[in-house]
């Protein structure tokens, strides 16, 4: 029967379960499935994983010593993407590696259907990402923190947080994942860290500073004025920015 590893939607999780799919199955076939992800299937054998830092620590030294730091960060992306089989996807690339000269070229070969699946999957979690260090704004609490608030698909916050640690290191501010329900949290001159299984109180959340409500003011002001109505073109700017990220930008909220 096929063996089915079911784990959490987290790095630790899937890193845990692909660990222990490739220690008991990796010259045959298994799959990696999300807890609670959907029906189970006929013929296969379920296998809750015990997941643990130190078997997702094991897999990711193995990643880049046998497939290189390349793959290895594609890898790591694709399984912050919300496509569901992302874990199998990852595992069964990482037994066709086996079957080339150089482990190292796995990317290369996207003939291979699992291959250019996690590629597909890690440009897709890279683009957002990227969109994110763009479109997040920060507004200023009463206690002086920085908040924002997003919902993307993918799970992101840690391929942003550097970017924002970098630019704002003297300050202290979240940012809360909504779709993940999970915190990246930043204390100034400090580390940022992830939170989970809290969700922002809404009432604190709200009251914003009297200078956040007039830079606020000030930023729609301008961003309207210099629009040229007879220019605009609405098709070319969801293009350039998908109406679902706009609900959590200044410029276009009430």
């Amino acid at each position: 029967m096929r063996q089915v590893y079911m784990c959490t939607d987290t790095i630790t999780g899937l890193y845990s379960a692909i660990h222990d799919a490739w220690k008991e199955k990796r010259d045959s076939e298994a799959e990696i499935e999300i807890t609670d992800s959907g029906q189970r299937q006929l013929f296969c054998e379920y296998k809750v994983v015990e997941e643990s830092r130190d078997k997702a620590l094991r897999l990711e030294r193995m990643i880049k010593r046998y497939l290189g730091y390349n793959a290895y960060w594609d890898i790591y992306l694709a399984l912050l993407s919300d496509d569901p089989e992302k874990g199998t996807a990852v595992f069964r690339a990482m037994q066709e590696s086996r079957r080339i000269s150089n482990s190292r070229k796995i990317m290369e070969y996207l003939g291979n259907s699992d291959v250019a699946r996690v590629f597909a999957m890690s440009r897709q979690v890279s683009n957002e990402a990227h969109m994110y260090e763009e479109v997040i704004r920060f507004r200023e609490l009463e206690n002086g923190v920085l908040f924002s608030e997003i919902a993307p698909k993918s799970q992101v916050l840690t391929c942003i947080a550097d970017h924002f640690a970098d630019r704002f290191p003297l300050e202290n501010w979240m940012i809360y994942d909504k779709t993940h329900e999970v915190f990246l949290v930043h204390r100034q001159q400090t580390q940022w860290a992830l939170v989970w299984g809290e969700k922002p109180d809404k009432e604190n959340t709200h009251m914003v500073s009297e200078s956040e409500k007039e830079y606020a003011r000030l930023w729609t002001v301008f961003f309207n004025s210099i629009s040229i109505r007879e220019r605009e073109n609405p098709k070319c700017q969801r293009n350039h920015l998908p109406l679902r990220f706009r609900p959590y930008m200044t410029e276009f909220s009430d």
